[in-house]
């Protein structure tokens, strides 16, 4: 029921002739007359209509229906699905055993390989770039055609014969470095020792997916932006990604290929913190985790580090979780502590807790006790 009213029109204020108003329609109803369309079962006025969303339709403002939205929910979640598979197979990976874990499992597997089998990890990676947080990395990076499992160890300088002093310290790595970070530097507090401890954890990073960062560039950075007189390492909650073998083909984990690959990664690393100025870089190794699935991983991981680190000497040492987190290589959420029984482990049966992330201080510090003074 539009309605006329007089408005000024500015085109006729200036002009010869001079007109006081004009009528011209009224777009939209008034609100007492959009109320009064509400109010049910008065006699002249359309039934009512709590929503009053036929006025969207009266006046032609509705652009969208329903269908149109769902169609929209549906391509979105194909794009994720195309584009990030993966990540949602791996939040299944660290989710609690139950209906939950096992529907995100039975869509993130499918959607997992699907992603891994479409060339759009490096269009998602360009995409998304801008959006890291991360400092201008420098190095070199890993080889596009993943690195020659034939590649010969560094030359690393002998180990000095006498304990040095530690003046710096670098704790990073993926998720699992956190707390292993701020409990290593508590530690060193605790002690009276002016040991300062960079803690520089890349949440969601792993070395065998470089889609958040390169680790091969990561780690020569660290080395001459920090200049760390020595590296602890904890990394390993993100692996199993395929690997690029020396022929440019794609190797699936965990055989011996995927793992010869994966440990001239490690070496590189390790090569980048040494020839950076750094004196000794532990590493730890993965705990077994809950989840049986996982366990191919840990292992092809965890040889991989005792591998490379053999072949640099004593420049490297390997801090071995496994005999005091999961002895007979079982997994377990609590270890005795000072006598008692106290959870290590955080519940996605993945992690170290805040008590398990002091006792794997505990254990950093001795293997730096034989090399340091502080």
């Amino acid at each position: 029921m539009a309605k006329s009213r007089p408005r000024d029109d500015p085109r006729l204020r200036d002009g010869a002739t001079r007109i006081e108003s004009v009528l011209v329609p009224e777009d939209f109803e008034s609100i007492a007359e959009m109320e009064a369309e509400a109010r049910a079962g008065r006699e002249g006025e359309p039934h009512g209509d709590d929503s009053l969303m036929e006025r969207f339709d009266r006046w032609d403002l509705r652009r969208f229906t329903a269908s149109d939205a769902v169609k929209a929910v549906v391509l979105t979640t194909l794009l994720l699905l195309i584009f990030a598979g993966g990540a949602v197979r791996k939040a299944a990976d660290e989710l609690d055993p139950g209906i939950g874990r096992d529907v995100v499992k039975a869509v993130g597997g499918p959607a997992g390989w699907i992603s891994d089998e479409l060339p759009f990890a490096e269009t998602r990676r360009d995409l998304t770039s801008w959006l890291s947080p991360d400092e201008q990395l420098s190095g070199t990076g890993f080889e596009a055609g993943g690195v020659s499992p034939g590649r010969a160890a560094a030359v690393t300088p002998p180990p000095p014969s006498m304990p040095q002093a530690l003046n710096r310290l670098l704790v990073t790595g993926d998720s699992l470095s956190t707390p292993l970070d701020i409990e290593t530097a508590r530690k060193f507090a605790d002690q009276g020792a002016a040991v300062e401890v960079t803690r520089d954890p890349h949440l969601a990073t792993g070395i065998s997916n470089s889609g958040l960062v390169d680790w091969g560039q990561l780690s020569s950075t660290q080395a001459a932006n920090d200049d760390p007189d020595a590296v602890v390492l904890f990394i390993g909650a993100n692996e199993g990604y395929p690997l690029p073998s020396p022929n440019g083909a794609q190797v699936s984990c965990c055989g011996p290929q995927w793992e010869a690959v994966f440990r001239s990664r490690i070496g590189q690393m390790m090569d980048n913190y040494l020839r950076g100025g750094t004196q000794r870089v532990y590493w730890l190794t993965i705990p077994t985790q809950r989840d049986p699935a996982r366990k191919p991983i840990s292992d092809a991981v965890n040889q991989a580090i005792e591998g490379a680190a053999a072949q640099r000497g004593a420049s490297v040492r390997v801090v071995d979780l496994r005999p005091t987190f999961t002895p007979g290589d079982s997994y377990r959420d609590a270890i005795p502590i000072d006598g008692k029984q106290t959870i290590v482990r955080e519940s996605d049966g993945i992690h170290l807790n805040e008590e398990g992330s002091s006792v794997a201080a505990d254990l950093v510090l001795q293997a730096v006790d034989r090399d340091f003074d502080y």
